[in-house]
């Protein structure tokens, strides 16, 4: 089967035309998102944290950053258009509130909240001030083999989409800070890496309205830290009637060569498509972005690594400049943050 795929993404401006700074750098993801708008041409002014370690190791790989002495004096910043962060999960709504009523653009790593009141606020918050609250759902938005599928849909390949499932198997790794067991300040395991698969689902089934059908979280092997959650999974309806499942966890062996197996499998009535993101297991060679399908023509698999780039983050800097929603909208991202939220609710309940 021949791909039809467009262009991979270039620059969408010049240095200097597009700024932001990074605030808050207590996930690794702060440099996913970095790296997705400097690919994008967005230029990197300046970074901010309380702690000045974590400030450190970020200037060694970004060393175009000067260290802001204070948040104060970055959000003061008129040439600054945009603030990245990665804070503490309970924390990045009312980092945003502040970035928002700057004047500032505000770029969240997932989860973007932690509660349904935190949800209210950052709506009538981007109602007030215009300003836009987007939310780095890396598991689509930096994933070229999400990107792939995307194209495959659109053109088609497996007609219409019936059923999503995604599986987002995460190691614990070693040592972890305080906050990360602490089920008020990181949420849950439905509302943090949930988030990823919730957001997905509404993707790719094509709507912004659904429903938690059902939900349940659990701590299977950790009795240490009680209020960690090890084990969740849900099951939702979109409006369309697409239905979708998903299990997240935190039990990757030792003997993957990644940090988890993240898969998604999306049912159409004329096929399917299947999404290796991070490995291909026992493959003898380490391919990720590897993806499967099958439809009335036949059997195809691609390495999509290279294909197609990942266009989400050169359209978040023309979204913020031209006040457009082409990256994702405002809607779609509150709206996969609402389904977190309440099956997170629906689990704990």
């Amino acid at each position: 089967m021949e791909l039809h795929l467009p262009p991979k993404p270039q620059p969408v401006v010049g240095p200097g035309e597009f700024q932001f700074a990074a605030v808050g750098l207590e996930h690794g993801h702060i440099y996913g998102m970095t790296n997705g708008l400097l690919e994008a041409g967005a230029t990197l002014t300046a970074v901010w944290d309380e702690d000045p370690e974590k400030v450190a190791a970020y200037r060694r790989t970004f060393p175009q950053a000067r260290a802001a002495a204070s948040l104060d004096e970055l959000l003061a910043d008129p040439d600054i258009q945009l603030i990245a962060s990665a804070a503490i999960p309970s924390e990045r709504c009312p980092l945003g509130l502040r970035v928002m009523a700057a004047g500032k653009d505000y770029f969240v790593d997932k989860a973007p909240m932690t509660s349904l009141p935190q949800l209210e606020a950052a709506r009538r918050a981007v109602a007030e001030t215009g300003r836009k609250y987007m939310v780095y759902y890396s598991e689509r938005l930096h994933s070229e083999a999400a990107t792939l599928a995307d194209y495959l849909i659109k053109q088609n390949t497996i007609g219409r989409v019936l059923h999503v499932e995604g599986f987002g198997p995460h190691r614990l790794g070693g040592p972890r800070p305080a906050w990360f067991y602490e089920k008020a300040r990181y949420g849950g395991i439905l509302c943090d890496i949930g988030s990823h698969q919730l957001e997905q689902f509404l993707y790719f089934a094509g709507v912004e309205n659904a429903d938690i059908t059902f939900a349940r979280k659990a701590n299977y092997a950790h009795p240490a830290t009680p209020e960690f959650e090890d084990f969740g999974e849900c099951t939702a309806t979109a409006a369309n009637g697409v239905s979708g499942y998903f299990r997240v966890d935190w039990f990757t062996p030792d003997g993957l060569r990644n940090w988890g197996d993240g898969r998604t499998f999306i049912t159409g009535t004329d096929g399917y498509i299947e999404l290796r993101k991070f490995i291909d297991l026992a493959a003898g060679e380490k391919r990720e972005n590897m993806v499967y399908w099958a439809n009335r023509q036949g059997e195809f698999s691609t390495n999509a690594t290279g294909k197609v780039g990942c266009p989400f983050f050169g359209r978040l800097i023309r979204d913020c400049i031209d006040r457009t929603e082409t990256a994702m909208t405002q809607a779609h991202a509150f709206r996969a943050a609402e389904l977190c939220l309440k099956a997170q609710q629906m689990a704990d309940q």
